[in-house]
């Protein structure tokens, strides 16, 4: 089959043709229509955050079912499935204590033993699996506690955004903060994950929704998607325009943009008791600071690990909001792409001319 495969790092992907193995007993084999390109697959390109090559990059996807494993009773041939990377054990403290977003034993217990034919390969030689996934290529093969069964009245190719950017950004509004009716949010950064959570600040029912970019067709598509109001941080200081739009500062603010500078900011934007959530992945080593005297105003800095979601459940719902019109997915498209352009649409979205770009199998 064809994928796109990382050799080196930093480096593109190249297009090759690779093997994938049949289902194991507890693995799903998938035929790929859809896949997004998030800004995490290019923080790895990049060399921001380090993984063993050859691997196959992606993990925002959504295909059908076209094998499974002896021991697989959750989805059969010809279902159809979101993946998502928060892979879960289902025994571990965390999983067991509703938190499987953050599953201590998924990277042992859901992998394939040392001494067993790798899932991918190439001229026989193991070609490594990103995020329990690998969505760049014709098919995937997934441990079943990887993927979510879904309506198949929902189009593909918007499934695939739910698999982890939107995800990410609802899931952020909806279960890290917990984001209340009536209160005033600001986020930071409106690529795919944070135009997800101006949407889930919406469908929550915050009052203010300040959306902060430097792009303006960004902006403008935050709009569209809820915000009641926008900053454009390539000409004003977003912590002062935040404070003067809401009188002082935000109940909630979401980074959505994976720097040490925004995080900052998003906390800077506070009122006292206020939540500032760290959505985009920060590079490894990178340090964020925050006044310690403004802690005395219980203020928080928190993360969120892919929206502290709970997958299996999630996802079905994010569908029904989609189908029912509360959910704007087709709108957050920009472009849907061949897998032999995937690293043109990784250079727009660098560029910041993208909010998402959708390779879609033929």
């Amino acid at each position: 089959m064809k994928a796109a495969v990382l050799n080196q790092i930093p480096g593109q992907l190249d297009i090759e043709n690779i093997d994938v193995d049949s289902p194991g007993p507890r693995e799903v084999l998938i035929e790929t229509k859809a896949a997004g390109l998030c800004h995490s697959d290019l923080h790895f390109m990049e060399g921001l955050y380090q993984y063993p090559t050859p691997a196959v990059l992606g993990h925002e996807s959504a295909g059908v079912v076209v094998e499974v494993g002896s021991d697989v009773s959750y989805v059969q041939p010809g279902d159809h499935v979101i993946t998502c990377l928060s892979a879960f054990c289902g025994a571990c403290e965390e999983c067991l204590s509703g938190r499987p977003s953050i599953c201590s034993t998924k990277n042992v217990d859901l992998v394939r033993r040392p001494g067993e034919a790798p899932r991918l390969s190439r001229d026989g030689e193991p070609v490594h699996t990103f995020l329990h996934l690998s969505s760049f290529a014709e098919q995937i093969l997934a441990h079943e506690h990887a993927l979510v069964k879904v309506d198949k009245t929902m189009p593909l190719a918007s499934a695939a955004l739910i698999g982890c950017g939107v995800t990410t950004g609802l899931g952020a509004v909806f279960r890290t903060a917990r984001v209340e009716p009536g209160s005033t949010v600001a986020v930071v950064g409106c690529g795919g994950i944070g135009l997800s959570a101006v949407q889930g600040a919406r469908i929550a029912g915050a009052n203010k929704i300040i959306a902060v970019d430097m792009v303006e067709s960004k902006l403008e598509l935050a709009k569209t998607l809820g915000a009641t109001h926008i900053v454009d941080a390539s000409n004003t200081d977003p912590v002062e325009a935040v404070k003067e739009l809401t009188g002082g500062g935000v109940h909630n603010s979401f980074e959505a943009v994976g720097r040490k500078d925004t995080a900052e900011q998003c906390y800077r934007m506070l009122r006292n008791g206020g939540q500032a959530t760290v959505i985009g992945m920060i590079p490894q080593g990178v340090m964020v600071e925050v006044h310690g005297f403004d802690l005395i105003y219980e203020k928080t800095l928190t993360g969120s690990n892919m929206g502290s979601n709970q997958f299996r459940t999630d996802m079905p719902r994010y569908v029904d909001m989609y189908l029912d019109g509360r959910l704007m997915l087709d709108e957050m498209v920009t472009q849907s792409i061949a897998l032999e352009e995937i690293n043109s649409g990784f250079a727009d979205m660098k560029a910041g001319a993208v909010a998402r770009s959708v390779i879609e199998f033929g």
